[in-house]
C-alpha cells in the first residue's frame, strides 16, 4: 500500500495541506499511521479526500459531510451511499511488495546492472521506491517482466522506455473503459443516487478491476499472437530465401 506524508498527500488530491489539517480537526479524515514526529496517510485517506472534493462540488458544507461521515460510522442507511469509499478504497492490485538490497538488485540483473539513471527512472515509474538500506519493489511482477527481457538481451534503457509506454497505453484505456462505465451506468442516475441501486453500484465498482483486466488479457493476446506469428513469418521466409539470393547474386 503506497504511504503519503501530508505534503505528497496534498499534491496527489490536488488539496492543501492546510485544508487536511482541517479536515482532520472536523473528524472528516482519519488521523495518519505516526512514525516518530512524521505522519503517513494512505490510499484511504487519498480516497476519502477525494469523496469530500465530490461531495463539496455537489454543493454540500462541511458541516453537511461530517453529518453524512458520522452517521455512516454510526452504521446508518446513509453508510451505502459512503460505502462507494470502501470500494474505491479496496487495493486493485494483488502483489506483495517486497524489499531488496542494492546488491539483490544488481544481481537479478546479472551483467547489465542497472545505472543511478535507471535507478531514477525506475522511481519515477513507481516500481522501486528507494528506503534507508535498499529499495522497496512497489511493482514486482513488472520488475520481474523487466529482468526477464533484460536477461534475455534487452537494453535496460530499452526495457524503461516500454515500461513508460505501457503506463500511457494503459492510462488511456483505463480511462476509456472507466467513462464508459461512468456514462452508462453512473450518469444516467443523475447527481443523487437512488439508495436502492447504492449496493449495485458499489459491487460494479468492485468487479472494475476483474472485468477490465478480462478485457485487456483478451485483446493483448490476441494481439501478441498475430504480431509474434508476423515477425516469426518474415523471418522463416528470409531464411528460406537466403540461399537462392546468394546464387543469384553471384
Amino acid at each position: 500500500m503506497t504511504e503519503y506524508r501530508i505534503d505528497e498527500l496534498a499534491r496527489e488530491s490536488g488539496t492543501t495541506v492546510r485544508n487536511i489539517r482541517a479536515y482532520q480537526d472536523r473528524g472528516l479524515l482519519p488521523p495518519p499511521r505516526r512514525q516518530g514526529r512524521v505522519g503517513f496517510y494512505s490510499d484511504a485517506h487519498l480516497a476519502r479526500l477525494r469523496m469530500i472534493d465530490q461531495l463539496l462540488d455537489r454543493g454540500y458544507s462541511l458541516a453537511n459531510i461530517a453529518e453524512l461521515m458520522g452517521a455512516w460510522q454510526q452504521g446508518q442507511n446513509v453508510g451505502e451511499l459512503l460505502g462507494l469509499e470502501a470500494a474505491l478504497t479496496d487495493p486493485w492490485s494483488s502483489e506483495d511488495e517486497i524489499t531488496v538490497s542494492a546488491e539483490q538488485l544488481l544481481e537479478m540483473f546479472g551483467s547489465e546492472a542497472p545505472t543511478p539513471g535507471a535507478l531514477n527512472e525506475a522511481v519515477r515509474l513507481g516500481i522501486l521506491e528507494l528506503t534507508d538500506d535498499g529499495f522497496r519493489v512497489l511493482r514486482p511482477r513488472l520488475l520481474e517482466a523487466g529482468v526477464e527481457l533484460v536477461r534475455a538481451g534487452v537494453p535496460l534503457e530499452e526495457v524503461l522506455l516500454l515500461a513508460r509506454a505501457l503506463r500511457r497505453d494503459m492510462d488511456r484505456v483505463a480511462r476509456r473503459f472507466v467513462d464508459l462505465v461512468a456514462e452508462h451506468v453512473f450518469d444516467p442516475l443523475g447527481e443523487s443516487f437512488p439508495k436502492e441501486d447504492i449496493p449495485r453500484l458499489a459491487e460494479l465498482v468492485r468487479r472494475l478491476r476483474p472485468l477490465a483486466a478480462k478485457a485487456v488479457d483478451a485483446e493483448l493476446a490476441r494481439a501478441m499472437q498475430g504480431r509474434v506469428q508476423d515477425q516469426l513469418d518474415e523471418r522463416l521466409e528470409r531464411m528460406l530465401n537466403l540461399p537462392a539470393r546468394r546464387t543469384a547474386a553471384r
